[in-house]
This record gives C-alpha cells, sequence and structure tokens, in this order.
C-alpha cells in the first residue's frame, strides 16, 4: 500500500516538483494550493503524512495544524519555511507540529524526515546505546524527556537564536550546549565555555571583551576577550545568573550590536558570535530581586531548553551508567563486562540529586572496587544502597522470618539491599531464606 500524502503549498511549480518527487517514490501524493482546498482534500481522503507550506494565501499552515487538532487527528505534519521564518516554525512544533523543513528543500533531508514520519517505532528513533551526541560523546537516552529534548536542539540548532538551557546541577547543561554547537554552522569555528561564577566583578569585562595594555595595574600586555577568541563561533556562558549586574549591561551591548569594546579602549570590534547560556536557578525570580536584567533575560531567552533531570528518567540510567563504566574501563584499564542485575535496580531506585556528574562517580567508584567482570551491590557505596531507607531494621534474634520479609518489602525484593538493611551479608540472608522456608 502506498503511502499517501497531502501537500500544501501555493507555488505551483514548486509543489508540482514536490509531488512528482513523491511519486518517483513510490508515494501517493495530493497537491493543494490553499488551506480550504487542503481542508476538503483532508475530510475526503485518509492521508498518513501532511506536508505544508508556513506561509499560504488564505491562512498558515499552523492554522491548519490547529484545525487538525481541533479535528482529533494526529497525523504527522511538516512544516516546510524560509530561512528567515524558522521562529514561527519553532511555534508551529510546540503547539503539535512533526518537524520542519528548510527552503529550499534538500531532497536527501526530505526523505529522512519522511522516513521518520512514516515509521515512528521507537526502536528506530530511540537513541541506542552506541549512539552518542556528536563529538561530545555523551549518550542521549532513550525516555520521551530525552527525545523531546534532542529535537529541540535539532530544531534550533541551525539557526542564530540565543538559547537558554535550564537544569539542575549535574544534568549536562553544557553537552547539551556543545551539541547545538556541533550541529550547527558554526561547528568548524571555536566553542568557548565559562563559568559566570568563576567571575569577579572588577575582571569579567577583561575576560570576556578584552583588555588594553595599562588600562590596569595588572594589565601587561594587550588581551583579547573570550568574545573575541570566539569570534565566527559559539560562547556558552555557564550560571549566566551569577553574571555581575554591571557587566550585564555590557553583555547586552554585545548582544544588540553584535560589538564589544575591550577595557581601556575607545573603538569598538565587530564580532559575530552565537551565545548560549545556562543556569540552575530561576531568572525570573533574579529579576524580582534586581539581581539579574529583565532586557537582558529577554535577549538571552530567545528559545528554551530543559535538561531533564535523572529521577525524571529513569529508565535512561542504565544507558548512562553502561557509557560511563566504558569511560572507567579505560581509565582503570580494566574490562568489567556491565551490571548485575540486583546493581541496576539499586541504580534505578536512587534519587539522584547530583544527576549525571553523581552517577558518573558511583559508576567509576565501583568499577575501581569490581573483583569480577560485572558490577555487584557490593561495590556500590554505602549510601547508595540505604537510602533512603533510615529506620534501623538491623535483624534481631526475635522474629527473623518477619523481619527478613519486612527488609526486603522496603528493598523491592532486592536482596542485596535487604542484606544491607539488616547489617548482615548476603549469603548469610539467603541462608535463613533457605532455613525458613521462604521463598529466593
Amino acid at each position: 500500500m502506498k503511502y499517501k500524502i497531502l501537500i500544501i503549498e501555493d507555488d505551483f511549480s514548486f509543489g508540482s516538483m514536490l509531488q512528482n518527487w513523491f511519486k518517483k517514490n513510490d508515494f501517493d501524493p495530493i497537491l493543494s494550493l490553499s488551506i480550504e482546498q487542503a481542508k476538503k482534500e483532508f475530510l475526503e481522503n485518509r492521508f498518513n503524512l501532511v506536508l505544508t507550506d508556513l506561509r499560504l494565501p488564505d491562512g498558515d499552515g499552523i492554522m491548519f495544524l490547529e484545525w487538525i487538532k481541533e479535528h482529533k487527528n494526529s497525523i504527522p505534519v511538516i512544516i516546510m519555511t524560509s530561512y528567515g521564518e524558522i521562529k514561527s516554525a519553532i511555534s508551529a512544533i510546540k503547539i503539535g507540529a512533526l518537524d520542519y523543513l528548510q527552503k529550499p528543500i534538500n531532497p536527501t533531508e526530505l526523505k529522512q524526515k519522511i522516513e521518520q514520519a512514516l515509521n515512528p517505532n521507537p526502536t528506530s528513533k530511540t537513541i541506542d546505546k552506541n549512539t552518542k551526541y556528536p563529538l561530545t560523546d555523551i549518550i542521549i537516552g532513550k525516555s520521551q524527556l530525552a527525545r523531546q529534548m534532542y529535537d529541540y536542539i535539532k530544531i534550533v540548532a541551525p539557526t542564530r537564536m540565543s538559547v537558554l538551557i535550564t537544569g539542575e546541577s549535574g544534568t549536562g547543561k553544557e553537552s547539551t550546549a556543545r551539541m547545538i554547537h556541533e550541529l550547527s554552522t558554526r561547528k568548524e569555528a571555536p566553542f568557548i565555555a565559562v563559568d559566570c561564577g568563576s567571575f569577579s566583578k572588577e575582571l569579567a569585562p577583561s575576560e570576556l571583551f578584552g583588555h588594553l595594555k595599562g588600562s590596569f595595574t595588572s594589565a601587561i600586555s594587550d588581551k583579547k576577550g573570550i568574545f573575541e577568541q570566539a569570534n565566527g563561533g559559539t560562547v556558552f556562558l555557564d550560571e549566566i545568573g551569577n553574571l555581575p549586574y554591571e557587566v550585564q549591561v555590557q553583555l547586552l551591548r554585545t548582544l544588540q550590536e553584535f560589538k564589544i569594546r575591550p577595557v581601556g579602549s575607545v573603538n569598538d570590534i565587530p564580532v559575530n558570535i552565537r551565545l548560549i547560556t545556562a543556569t540552575n536557578e530561576d531568572l525570573k525570580t533574579a529579576i524580582a530581586e534586581g539581581r539579574f536584567r529583565e532586557d537582558l533575560y529577554h535577549r538571552i531567552n530567545e528559545f528554551s531548553i530543559t535538561v531533564p533531570s535523572l529521577h525524571e528518567r529513569a529508565c535512561d540510567i542504565p544507558l548512562f551508567a553502561g557509557f560511563f563504566l566504558e569511560k572507567a574501563n579505560e581509565e582503570l584499564e580494566k574490562d568489567i563486562k556491565g551490571f548485575s542485575n540486583e546493581s541496576l535496580n539499586i541504580l534505578k531506585q536512587y534519587q539522584w540529586s547530583g544527576n549525571l556528574r553523581e552517577l558518573r562517580n558511583v559508576v567509576r567508584r565501583a568499577a575501581l572496587f569490581a573483583q569480577s567482570d560485572e558490577i555487584v551491590p557490593e561495590n556500590l557505596p554505602e549510601f547508595l544502597l540505604l537510602s533512603p531507607y533510615e529506620e534501623d531494621i538491623s535483624l534481631k534474634p526475635e522474629n527473623e522470618p518477619q523481619q527478613i520479609e519486612m527488609a526486603l518489602k522496603m528493598a523491592k525484593g532486592n536482596k542485596a539491599l535487604a542484606a544491607r538493611l539488616l547489617k548482615i551479608d548476603r549469603k548469610t540472608l539467603y541462608n535463613k531464606m533457605h532455613y525458613y522456608g521462604m521463598k529466593l
């Protein structure tokens, strides 16, 4: 059966070209030149995909998308747009469009996006264990939140929009910024990451914008600032909320005029950079408290991406743990194959307040202590095994079967964790369970 495609394009020549392309690739396309015509075709036919231009004579593709949603139809919709209208395409994705294509259409990209839209099998779209961020070598994850984040990254990366990345500490905000850079047209130019918390009020202007020799006591030579060093590329300012208020004014001017003025200079230097920022605090609160400029907030927040915390995507923990184990094997010159089922269950049950950074440290430590070809619960740190259990249920001579059952219930059947809660080793727990006729 051929897939039926609805093309909405008011440029007849371009629409006909698309129609012919679909026919040659064994699809069944119908071309509509307006929204009203498209609505009629949509009600009379059963389509598998809609490919619509953003600008149409009687409305736009977003209006048609909203009309489809009103009819409770989940058909995939791809928006076609010019470079200058990418913001509108992004708005369309936020309300339900599957993806967008930038004109002029690249046939290879068109074919790839069509295949992704018509084959929504998670196994074909999900990033598996061996798929990593370009160059940054970081696992993306399988969860819905991870896939959504990656989709947003792919959407915004080719643009010049400033991106604000939010998320808890340790979630991988810098890796997300690097990924945006590496999927952009600036990937061959520098990517410079800076922690704004390391700036003092006095030295921040010099670090960001440079200085001339003699402009202050320790300025013994001219210095290029970060923005000039990254010219043509991307500047990533981590923890932007820590940037001194006075420097925020200078940053705002740089973003508005794409010029910098080194400390001690009377001349401006043009710069061509893309700014990505990150924070783990609520900048709106900082604005209300007078610590952050509202005009700068709107300038850096042309597009926002939230990096989900690890406890929000527990299904990704085995992938991240496996990836960090690979790195630990390389560093420690070991050949540990993986994790026991009990170990993985413990990792998935923990809350990970330190997110990926904490998980990486735990896996690295466990690999160091591992004596076999897999990581077992005994290799994991004590706090991981006992948290969040604070009650003392150490095994006492009376009512041992009931105490064992309680520990197993608290540990959700994890015998290694139950043994730790009872303050006995796992072998003793097995022996007692066998003695009392309990199911092993």
